[in-house]
């Protein structure tokens, strides 16, 4: 139990003198006997930390150019089909190719409203035996749990909004012009590719990382702490 505490303190703390020193004190605490903390408190304060985590990483992606202004995830044209995206430009209808790439990016950011609540209810799910694996894991050891635990529901949940969402910002009808342009270019290859399923996948990576980031920065800022279980360990300088 007490090298359990210590795990999730150093989860929780992060790097640096200051937390070094922090952390020196509460093994110094627990090692003398006054450390006070089940392993339920443990489980119960790590889900808090990831449901903060993963909440904070739909709401960004969410957010108007929560995808389209962030280069870590802004969704390109297709990549399959680049050439079909350099023809267009190159025939004067880059600036359709422009609005088709925004309306793609839109649709990614509202289809991620929904990803918070599968997120919370998979982190409710979550093991004794789970947390500590997430304890002792790599940067990105949470999220890879959100990943390999949600994905199949988050596809389903995705899907319909993005196909609402390609609609609704015109990102449908602006594709279809464009591959029917394109498929018009004498000696051309004709393509089709499926846009839902592209932009499905690609919302779901770009989701995925900015919760990477969100649980990176949990386990290293020791302002991470607002849980009562946190309070608590960390009270004993």
């Amino acid at each position: 139990m007490k090298n359990l505490i210590l795990l999730i303190a150093l989860f929780l703390a992060g790097n640096g003198a200051m937390a070094q020193i922090k952390l020196d004190k509460i093994k110094g605490a627990i090692l003398s006997g006054t450390g006070q903390l089940s392993k339920e408190e443990v489980g119960a304060g790590l889900k808090e930390a990831l449901t903060k985590g993963a909440s904070n990483g739909s709401d960004l992606a969410s957010q108007v150019d929560g995808y389209f202004k962030n280069p870590e995830i802004r969704i390109p044209f297709p990549p399959e089909v680049k050439n079909v995206e350099t023809r267009l430009r190159q025939i004067g209808m880059g600036g359709e190719v422009d609005k088709f790439v925004l309306a793609l990016n839109r649709a990614a950011e509202d289809a991620a409203k929904e990803a918070k609540p599968i997120f919370v209810s998979a982190i409710k799910q979550m093991t004794i035996q789970d947390a500590f694996s997430i304890l002792k894991g790599e940067q990105d050891a949470a999220t890879r749990y959100l990943k390999r635990t949600t994905s199949d529901q988050l596809t389903q949940a995705f899907q319909p909004i993005i196909q609402n969402s390609l609609s609704k910002v015109n990102a449908t009808q602006y594709y279809h012009n464009l591959i029917s342009a394109y498929n018009k270019i004498p000696l051309v290859k004709k393509v089709n590719p499926d846009l839902e399923a592209y932009a499905t996948q690609k919302a779901l990576d770009g989701l995925f990382v900015m919760v990477a980031k969100e649980e990176k920065a949990i386990r290293q800022n020791p302002q991470a702490r607002t849980s009562e279980l946190l309070k608590k360990v960390f009270s004993q300088q």
